[in-house]
């Protein structure tokens, strides 16, 4: 069974290599095909691959495809991983935001639109080259922002594409542990975008959890999120927030820690990864340690600008546990393929849970996942706030959507205006055109071909 992965080259590559090459009889992926714009970067992670090798029970034979048509051609899952201008196009998206005095982050406001429109023309290329040439292929996306992508993709592929985040899945894992639960003994309710999400429920024999949880100081100071925005906040919500909700709820803190850093975390990123891919072509025998180091360092310093100074290289072990991306994609195509079911936050259609919004709309809830395929679970009513934002930012992202396939400046502006972290119409219009001036392939999108 073959297994592509479109961006290839990508520094995650190996945790879904050793995830691919343990010993699950449901998932037997027999080659995995690695395809990517930079083929060196595909040399260097071959390298810290064949590395691996001898460590793993069962790792699948690793191929590589000179062009896109050959790497989707024979496919049974597609990864969609791709970076389109890759860290230093992150660069800009946050540098630029900072500039102006707004939000500078990869997936979370201005940012993340100007990726979402640079990705988008590609996004949709991938997904009509999957429909045709290889029609009976799964694509996981992994492409962030993830929500927006996935619903461009289903134009072409339908319930064939599926997005996925490792984000909700931790905030479950950590609040399942604080209640002293197994995830087999709880059923829970969570609802959202990707990137923005809420913990509604924690429910065990009938019994929902979350309210003790929430009135238990030691057992919410357990919880990333619950330490990120405050044990007052998350009382006052009545759930548990998404990380990536810090943004929004400490908008001024999080604007002014970002343009008080050094770095960004892209020139962070940027600088590490480029060292990492540097060093390991100069010494490829030395591949795998250097990743490994790479590695630690990165997980240690996610989200470092939402923690105190002399805590953002040090995260808690219990938040960096549990198998990330690569987990998520394993466990979804474990079931798909007649393993044990499982109960998963995934990105998919609406179709009337949230009545508010479009059925096409993509958005990000529990879902049960057998042989028969993916369906999404009831899940409680949103009302009040959450609501409100969930269905501005759901206008925001197909606002961005129909501006990359109408090529439509207008669109693009209304988007960035509409975006709760922008805070101003004239701000708006001086982010795009400064994203389209200095990111490649902003400017492309709206040309005529």
């Amino acid at each position: 069974m073959k297994l592509t992965i479109i961006g290839g080259g990508g520094f995650r590559v190996p945790q879904i290599f050793e995830a691919l090459s343990g010993d699950n009889d449901s998932v037997r992926i027999t080659e995995l095909c690695l395809f990517d714009a930079d083929p060196q970067r595909v040399l260097t992670i071959q390298a810290v691959l064949n590395q691996m090798v001898s460590s793993l029970p069962r790792p699948p034979r690793v191929t590589t495809a000179s062009g896109l048509d050959e790497a989707i051609t024979g496919a049974r899952f597609i990864f969609s991983a791709m970076r389109i201008s890759g860290t230093a196009g992150r660069i800009m998206d946050e540098r630029i935001a900072l500039n102006l005095g707004v939000l500078g982050q990869e997936t979370t406001g201005p940012g993340g639109l100007a990726y979402a429109l640079r990705t988008l023309p590609h996004a949709r290329d991938l997904a009509r080259r999957v429909a045709r040439l290889a029609p009976e292929a799964i694509v996981i996306n992994f492409t962030n922002p993830a929500g927006i992508i996935t619903e461009a993709m289903r134009e072409s592929l339908g319930d064939r594409v599926v997005g996925i985040c490792d984000t909700p899945i931790g905030l479950i894992r950590r609040a399942v542990h604080a209640i002293g639960a197994t995830d087999r003994q709880v059923d829970f309710d969570y609802v959202g975008l990707n990137h923005l999400g809420w913990l509604r429920s924690l429910v065990v024999d009938g019994e929902d959890k979350l309210p003790a949880l929430l009135d238990d100081d030691a057992a919410l100071e357990s919880i990333e999120e619950a330490r990120l925005m405050g044990l007052d906040w998350i009382r006052a919500l009545g759930a548990i927030p998404n990380e990536y909700l810090y943004y929004y709820y400490f908008q001024r803190e999080a604007t002014a820690r970002l343009r008080g850093s050094g770095q960004t975390r892209g020139e962070f990123l940027h600088d590490q990864q480029g060292h990492f891919y540097e060093l390991a072509c100069e010494h490829p025998d030395s591949a795998l340690e250097l990743w490994q180091r790479t590695k630690h360092e990165r997980e240690a310093s996610y989200m470092a600008e939402s923690r105190p100074e002399d805590q953002r290289s040090n995260r808690e072990a219990s938040d960096i546990e549990g198998g990330g991306y690569q987990q998520v994609a394993l466990d979804l195509m474990t079931a798909l393929l007649g393993g044990a079911p499982a109960t998963m936050i995934l990105n998919v259609a609406n179709r009337g849970l949230v009545p508010q919004l479009p059925d096409e709309a993509v958005i990000e809830v529990p879902c049960r996942v057998t042989s028969a395929g993916i369906a999404p679970m009831n899940i409680a009513p949103v009302t009040g706030e959450m609501l409100g934002l969930l269905q501005q930012l759901k206008a925001v992202e197909q606002l961005v959507i129909a501006a990359a396939k109408d090529k439509s400046e207008t669109l693009a502006w209304r988007a960035l205006a509409a975006h709760p972290l922008v805070d101003s119409i004239s701000v708006a219009k001086q982010l795009l055109q400064t994203y389209k001036e200095q990111i490649p392939g902003v400017a492309e999108v709206f040309l005529t071909p």
